[in-house]
């Protein structure tokens, strides 16, 4: 296939769409237009589409419709779809899963179409998920988003402005909690759950930019979305803005009630996301994994491998498979014959289990064998995960008993990316092969 776009945009003239498509190309997000639903569903059927996105701006467009039909047409895999028009909060989750407020830069699209692709992903791996534990008689919960309001922190100086949006946010049935400072914006941060952030730019844009960047730094608050609301327009570079991790940009020309859509719309497809995320986090204390890890047995994972390997083909995704072998280090001797290097390896497992994608398998396949499966992932970013997770284990010291000094771990790591027609043992052992390549060498 000639042309690999990854976004679908669907729109009836280029006003919007063609600055959005060559900007999106420019970032990575090579796109495709289709100028109405005819020419959509035949793009998606003749390519590997990631996302769509509907400029529902352009003259009569049904979004919602336009998006059931899109992704409908796509199944099994699951298409994300973003609307360029006024979001409409509570918007089922099944038709469009975010909607923006015109107009919509590039690099707020690649934010929002990263966070959704990966949500998609999650949300097949779980399906999956649900597959192999009833096979072995164990029900996972279905995801379920919180029933309380949706909480929003707004951070920032008391400004008529910044207050008309704070009391809109109420108004529209959001929990609103104000801090003053970035000090105490943090503080709230470390100590509560919000769904979003609005970040009031004021006299001292430079405070909310650095909210937004301490943010996007936290591991726990990295996905959690950050509206900035300017005093003007011209307060900040739009791209710049949006490279330092703010999510959307609104400013007081834009009625507050409007603007409280737009983030209550961000919120509620963070608090979605969340719902995956913990749903899969549970299938830990389901009584299938491996006790002192937490990560998937060996058998387990076999059986969720080979569904992992169907459901890649059925979805014209990739799937790639990391293996980590503790390495045989000389300075490693010791450390095994006093039995430390096996007391470290439930931390190790645990450790692998925490830093890998909440759409990701690990497994434990021996006492010092661990492997990773990670849909929607080529050979290469593959590989640029497994060093990213033997880099960290690698700072982490090890207790070697008394008057011993602490011991490190590394890893030989071995790749492969399922090609067209291989099984899932087949791709595991060549993976495995070169981690035993590295080991011999």
């Amino acid at each position: 296939m000639s042309v690999h776009a990854r976004v679908l945009i669907v729109a009836r003239d280029d006003a919007l769409a063609g600055p959005l498509a060559e900007g999106l190309d420019r970032l990575g997000w090579r796109t495709v237009t289709a100028r109405g639903p005819y020419a959509a569903l035949a793009a998606l059927a003749d390519m590997e589409i990631e996302a769509a996105i509907v400029d529902a701006t352009a003259g009569p467009q049904d979004a919602p419709t336009l998006a059931r039909r899109l992704k409908a047409a796509y199944a099994p895999r699951r298409l994300p779809v973003i609307a360029i028009g006024e979001p409409e909060p509570g918007m089922p989750a099944d038709n469009v899963d975010l909607t923006l407020a015109p107009p919509l830069h590039p690099a707020q699209a690649a934010l929002r179409l990263e966070s959704l692709v990966r949500m998609a992903i999650a949300e097949e791996e779980f399906e999956l998920r649900l597959e192999t534990f009833a096979e072995r008689g164990r029900r996972l919960d279905l995801p379920v988003e919180a029933a309380s309001p949706l909480k929003i922190l707004a951070v920032g100086e008391p400004a008529p402005e910044f207050l008309a949006l704070s009391n809109a946010l109420a108004r529209v049935g959001a929990e609103v909690v104000g801090a003053f400072t970035a000090y105490t914006a943090f503080d709230y941060l470390h100590e509560r759950n919000f769904d979003a952030v609005a970040l009031w730019a004021g006299d001292n844009q430079a405070e909310a930019l650095s909210i937004a960047t301490g943010m996007r730094r936290n591991t726990r608050l990295y996905h959690v979305p950050a509206l900035l609301y300017l005093q003007s327009p011209a307060q900040i570079g739009i791209a710049e803005a949006y490279h330092r991790g703010i999510s959307d940009l609104a400013t007081p020309e834009t009625p507050p009630i409007e603007t409280a859509k737009r983030v209550i719309e961000l919120a509620a497809a963070y608090r979605r996301q969340n719902a995956i995320r913990h749903a899969l986090e549970k299938a830990r204390s389901s009584g299938l994994m491996d006790a002192p890890t937490g990560l998937f047995t060996r058998d387990l994972f076999a059986a969720h491998l080979a569904r992992l390997v169907n459901a890649s083909r059925l979805r014209h995704r990739p799937l790639s498979l990391c293996v980590l072998r503790v390495a045989d280090r000389p300075e490693l001797a010791i450390a095994r014959k006093g039995g430390w290097l096996d007391r470290a390896v439930p931390q190790i497992g645990s450790m692998i289990g925490r830093l890998i994608r909440v759409e990701d398998t690990a497994a434990r396949l021996g006492p010092e064998v661990f492997a990773l499966a990670l849909p929607a992932t080529n050979e290469a970013a593959a590989r640029a995960a497994g060093e990213r997770i033997c880099a960290v284990i690698a700072c982490t010291a090890f207790d070697a008993g008394e008057n011993r000094p602490p011991f490190v771990v590394e890893f030989d790591i071995g790749v492969a990316e399922v090609e067209a027609g291989e099984n899932a043992a087949h791709a595991l052992e060549r993976a495995a092969a070169t981690a035993l390549q590295l080991k011999a060498g």
